[in-house]
C-alpha cells in the first residue's frame, strides 16, 4: 500500500502521512438510545503503543442505576499536534492530552471500558454529534465512576494534592505555607476547571476520581480538604469565579440518587433553570461557542427548556444566541447577534423598578445577597429603611455591585439586573428570581 494521507475531523486541517495504516471509519449506531464504548486493551510496556476497541452500547434504563464503564472528564488541549492510537486495528489520531490520558489509565493485565467524547462520538456527523450531546448528561450518569484528567504532573501537582487529602481527613488545618499555597494554585489554573462542558460531567457523576499524572483523590475528599485549607480566593479573582462553582457540583456526587430518571421523556439532571445557569457559567471556555448553550442543556430544570432547544450542530452560534435570549426575555425585544462574537445587541421597552444599594459576601454554596431599594409611584427611589427588600441570588459569572438596576424588559417574566454604561445598558443577570 502506498502512503496514505490520514484525515479525520475535528483534525481536518493538519493531514499527517503514515504509512501501511487504513483509517477508522465509524459505522453507523444501531439504535437510537445507542452510544459507543472504548475498550482500553491492557498492556505491561508503559511507552507500548494504544490499543483500542470501539463497540455498540444500549442507554436504555433498565433500573440497574450504574454501569461498568467509566467516563473520562478531560479538556482536548493542543489540536495542532496529534498522536496516534489503534481503534479495532485501524489508525485514529488523538491530540496529546488524550493519548496521554489513555496511557495513565490503561491497566498492565485488564481491559478497562471507558467513554470519552473525542472517541466515542463520531465528530464529523454532525447529526450524531447532536443526538449524542443531548445524551452525554445521561451517559456521565450512568457511569460507575467520571475520571477527572487534570494533565501530566507539574509545578508541585502531587504535593498539592497530598496537601488537600490530608486537609479531608479532619487533622486540624495548619497555615499553609508558600509553596503549598503556589502549588494548589497552579493546581486549579489548570484548563480543565475553566472548560464549560466539564461542569455537565461531574454534574451527572455519582462517583468523582480526580487524576494529576499518577497522582489520585477521591473527587469529595478534593472539595472538603480545599474548603478546610480556607484557600484566598479573594486574592485570585479568576479563580473565585471558577473553583466554587466547580466543586459545589463534585462534591454533591455521592449523594445523587443511584438510579437516573426521565422527566418528559428526555433525560435531564435537574440542577437549576437555564437562564440561571448561562448567568452561572457563560464566561466558561469553550472551542465551540455553541456549547456554552449546549453544554448546559443536560442540567437545565425548566419545564420547557428542553424542547425549546436542541443540541443542532446544523445551527449557526448567532441563531442559538438570538434564539437563548428571546427564551430568556421575551419574544417583545428585537436581537442582533454575529455568528463570529459573543455579544448580543437588545432593544426594547422596560422600566427601572429598583437599584441595589448593598451586596453581602459570597457563600461557600455559591449565593450571595442583595438588597433593594425600589422606586416608589413617582419614580423616584424610596427609603432605604422602608421601601427595601433583601433578595438571594446565586453567584454569576459577573457579580451583582451596588448600583445597579433593577429592570422589567416588556414581555419578560422576570426582572433582569443591569449596569449603566454610557449610552447603554449591560445585562449583569438575565432573568432573577429572589
Amino acid at each position: 500500500m502506498n502512503n496514505e494521507i490520514i484525515s479525520l475531523c475535528p483534525y481536518l486541517d493538519a493531514p499527517i502521512p503514515l504509512t501501511k495504516t487504513l483509517k477508522y471509519q465509524y459505522p453507523p449506531l444501531l439504535k437510537p438510545g445507542h452510544t459507543r464504548l472504548l475498550r482500553l486493551m491492557p498492556d505491561e510496556q508503559e511507552d507500548a503503543g494504544v490499543q483500542c476497541w470501539l463497540f455498540d452500547y444500549p442507554l436504555h434504563d433498565s433500573g440497574r442505576g450504574m454501569n461498568l464503564y467509566e467516563a473520562l472528564s478531560y479538556t482536548w488541549g493542543d489540536m495542532d499536534s496529534y498522536q496516534s492510537i489503534s481503534i479495532n486495528q485501524r489508525d485514529m489520531r488523538v491530540t496529546p492530552s488524550l493519548h496521554t490520558a489513555l496511557l495513565h489509565l490503561r491497566d498492565p493485565y485488564l481491559e478497562r471500558f471507558i467513554w470519552v467524547d473525542a472517541l466515542c462520538i463520531n465528530q464529523c456527523d454532525p447529526n450524531e454529534k447532536g443526538h449524542q450531546v443531548q445524551s452525554m448528561a445521561k451517559i456521565y450518569a450512568k457511569a460507575g465512576r467520571v475520571i477527572v484528567w487534570l494533565g501530566e504532573a507539574a509545578d508541585g501537582s502531587d504535593q498539592a494534592i497530598e496537601v488537600i487529602r490530608v486537609a479531608s481527613t479532619g487533622q486540624p488545618p495548619t497555615p499553609l505555607d508558600k509553596t503549598s499555597q503556589q502549588a494548589i494554585l497552579g493546581l486549579l489554573q489548570r484548563t480543565w476547571f475553566q472548560r464549560i462542558w466539564v461542569l455537565q460531567e461531574v454534574a451527572a457523576a455519582r462517583h468523582v476520581l480526580i487524576k494529576c499524572g499518577s497522582t489520585e483523590i477521591d473527587g469529595y475528599a478534593f472539595c472538603v480538604g480545599l474548603h478546610a485549607l480556607n484557600f484566598p480566593f479573594e486574592a485570585y479573582p479568576d479563580l473565585q469565579s471558577l473553583i466554587p462553582t466547580t466543586t459545589y457540583l463534585i462534591r454533591d456526587a455521592p449523594f445523587r440518587p443511584r438510579c437516573v430518571t426521565n422527566r418528559s421523556g428526555r433525560f435531564s439532571l435537574q440542577i437549576r433553570p437555564l437562564r440561571v445557569l448561562v448567568d452561572m457559567y457563560h464566561t466558561r471556555k469553550a472551542t465551540d461557542s455553541r456549547d456554552k448553550v449546549f453544554a448546559l442543556l443536560g442540567m437545565s430544570s425548566d419545564d420547557g427548556g428542553e424542547a425549546t432547544f436542541s443540541a443542532d450542530y446544523t445551527a449557526s452560534w448567532g441563531q442559538i444566541f438570538r434564539q437563548s435570549v428571546h427564551y430568556f426575555l421575551s419574544n417583545q425585544v428585537s436581537v442582533d447577534t454575529w455568528d463570529d462574537k459573543e455579544i448580543a445587541v437588545i432593544r426594547g421597552k422596560g422600566c427601572i423598578l429598583g437599584e441595589v444599594y448593598s451586596i453581602g459576601d459570597v457563600t461557600w454554596k455559591d449565593a450571595q445577597t442583595a438588597d433593594i431599594v425600589w422606586r416608589n409611584a413617582t419614580g423616584y427611589l424610596g427609603s432605604k429603611e422602608k421601601g427595601n427588600s433583601r433578595w438571594t441570588l446565586q453567584s454569576g459569572a459577573k457579580p451583582v455591585e451596588v448600583g445597579d438596576a433593577i429592570c422589567l424588559l416588556q414581555g419578560a417574566p422576570r426582572p433582569t439586573v443591569v449596569r449603566q454604561r454610557h449610552d447603554h445598558w449591560v445585562i449583569i443577570r438575565v432573568a432573577v428570581q429572589p
